[in-house]
């Protein structure tokens, strides 16, 4: 297959999306039609076959269950608390809340696995304590949408269990690639508020005066978040459990924590299980969509096809990846972070592997990337579920304002961790005995 027609056939799957053709559908429609056209009906019979082998595992009831997880912690009252416990500590620093923001989206995304749900929840919280104390509106809602993108980095991390399942890598190795940069990135952010808006909320002085005793008080509230992620990671990384299994475990506990703070009921179980369903189920069919791509890849020679334009090049690790850098945050401006990680990661996979490139390094990569991708206008998603959790009628711009010197952080920690990948393997080294 030349590289022209693998063009040819992205560029189709792009030119759907901007119709606003679904992106499952489009992927589809592309995979199997550019299977049927070269192999016939034997190839698209076969993705039966692919499909049930794929979802007939234990590894993918992980997703449902962290989806379930961070709806149980949502909508069960913790997250409000979580928020509390952060403002009162950290309103000291120069930023005051912007760093609560920061420290709270970072610690919901320990136990949501999810961006948006990241987002949106802390965004709820956190917009009425800014207003009240007239935090700078850009920066405020900036801080949000980027603290959110953690959700996605953090395990555990939906991002990375579809990666791990596209790219047949362990989840566990990513989850552990994913903690260092993770709370490396949240301190980045929590410097930059620091430097540049260190004189934002020096109204809140009532935060900053209350007293010890009334601050320890609030940090009990830290306790279910930070002993569910201890057990679901310290469950996956002693060893004691599969992702699968921790998964189950946090939801168990989180119900616990939910209980003992009375706010179990029906009607909460029920809305949480239709929000995961939902969640989950958009999440799977994209899912299923990339394997049927990858089967079409990997039969017509598309990714060979790649490899060898790329190698034509003669380009060096540095490069290769500079220029990765530079499409994924071009692409990422007109396409959402799951569409993007899902269309390209089976055409990659190849070239990445031919490179010398560490695939669970790659993982990390491709989640910054889908990060950045998060943020950036015109369709960044947590711009828009930021933007919509605000009540003050202010413009988009806004928004847009205050997240973009976060992409410009992301793109620069980026190539830190290009020029010292121990950054990311580091733990994941140690936790596999090769350190």
């Amino acid at each position: 297959m030349s590289i022209a027609i693998v063009g040819l056939g992205f560029g189709a799957m792009l030119l759907l999306m901007f119709l606003s053709i679904p992106i499952a559908v489009a992927i589809i429609a592309v995979g199997g039609f550019g299977g049927w056209m070269m192999y016939g009906m034997p190839l698209v019979d076969m993705m039966g076959g692919v499909i049930w082998s794929s979802l007939n595992s234990h590894s993918m009831l992980a997703i449902p269950l962290f989806m379930l997880l961070g709806e149980l912690l949502l909508r069960g009252g913790i997250a409000d608390k979580m928020y509390d416990a952060m403002a009162v500590w950290l309103s000291r620093l120069p930023g005051g809340l912007l760093h609560s923001n920061i420290a709270t989206c970072t610690l919901f995304s320990a136990t949501s696995g999810s961006s948006v749900a990241t987002a949106a929840t802390v965004g709820t919280i956190a917009l009425p304590a800014l207003q009240q104390y007239r935090y700078p509106v850009g920066p405020s809602l900036g801080s949000l949408a980027a603290g959110g993108t953690l959700g996605i980095l953090i395990p555990p991390s939906i991002n990375l269990l579809v990666y791990g399942s596209i790219a047949n890598a362990s989840v566990g190795q990513l989850f552990a690639a994913g903690i260092v940069p993770g709370v490396l990135l949240a301190l980045l952010f929590s410097a930059y508020i620091a430097i540049f808006h260190g004189r934002a909320g020096e109204e809140a002085t009532e935060l900053v005066r209350m007293p010890l005793r009334q601050k320890l008080a609030l940090s009990k509230h830290l306790i279910p978040p930070v002993v569910i992620f201890g057990v679901v990671m310290g469950s996956i990384y002693g060893g004691l459990a599969t992702p699968t299994e921790s998964a189950a475990i946090g939801v168990m506990m989180s119900l616990g924590f939910v209980a003992l703070g009375g706010q179990l009921s029906w009607d909460l179980l029920a809305n949480c299980f239709y929000q995961a369903a939902r969640t989950s189920g958009m999440v799977m069919i994209v899912l299923v969509v990339a394997l049927l791509l990858n089967v079409t890849i990997s039969m017509t020679g598309a990714a060979q096809a790649v490899t060898s334009w790329i190698a034509a090049y003669d380009l060096d690790r540095l490069t290769l990846l500079l220029v990765l850098l530079v499409f994924y945050v071009i692409l990422g401006t007109f396409m959402d972070a799951m569409s993007m990680m899902v269309l390209t990661v089976p055409i990659m996979m190849p070239v990445i592997l031919v490179a010398g490139i560490d695939p669970i390094w790659f993982g990390i990569f491709v989640v910054i990337m889908c990060e950045i991708a998060l943020i950036t206008p015109p369709v960044g998603m947590n711009l828009f579920v930021v933007h919509g959790v605000r009540t003050d009628g202010g413009s988009y711009g806004d928004v847009i304002r205050g997240a973009l010197p976060y992409v410009v952080v992301m793109m620069g920690f980026t190539i830190v961790i290009i020029l010292w990948p121990g950054l990311v393997m580091w733990l994941p080294d140690i936790l596999a005995g090769r350190g």
